[in-house]
């Protein structure tokens, strides 16, 4: 009988050090995505060749923010494959940028302020959270 008080104290240890090491992992993961947004709703090519290009002068037209000087772009691309099941629907930029008081800025704007417009497309900026912190709304806001 010990032998088996022994096994179960060691398999909540391993448990206690298994959630211990997960919320680290995710701490550490939030951390390093914390100068990126994502940016849902965008339709597919609207962007043109230059990504980077197109959000520089997009996000200020959209926030009203004035960046003086310019918004700088570590990259930016849009994320996931095509899709083939909903081809409507379009995949999230994502950006990550080359100052946090600009990401920062930008989305708190978009927290006050809610979905933007472009054209008749509802846009939306979120921040960029590990899977584990992800709202299920930020996923599929639509």
């Amino acid at each position: 009988m010990g032998s088996l008080e022994v096994q179960a104290t060691m398999s909540r240890d391993r448990d206690q050090d298994l959630l211990y090491l997960r919320s680290k992992l995710t701490d550490m993961e939030d951390r390093s995505r914390r100068d990126n947004i994502r940016i849902h709703g965008i339709p597919e090519n609207k962007e043109g060749p230059d990504i980077q290009a197109f959000l520089s002068s997009t996000l200020p037209r959209l926030t009203s923010l004035d960046f003086d000087p310019p918004i700088e772009f570590q990259r930016a691309h849009r994320i996931s494959p095509k899709r083939s099941d909903n081809p409507a629907r379009p995949r999230p930029i994502i950006a990550c940028l080359l100052r946090h008081n600009r990401t920062r800025q930008i989305l708190q704007v978009a927290c006050n302020h809610g979905p933007f417009w472009i054209d008749q497309y509802d846009i939306r900026i979120t921040a960029d959270y590990s899977i584990l912190r992800r709202p299920m709304n930020v996923e599929r806001p639509f």
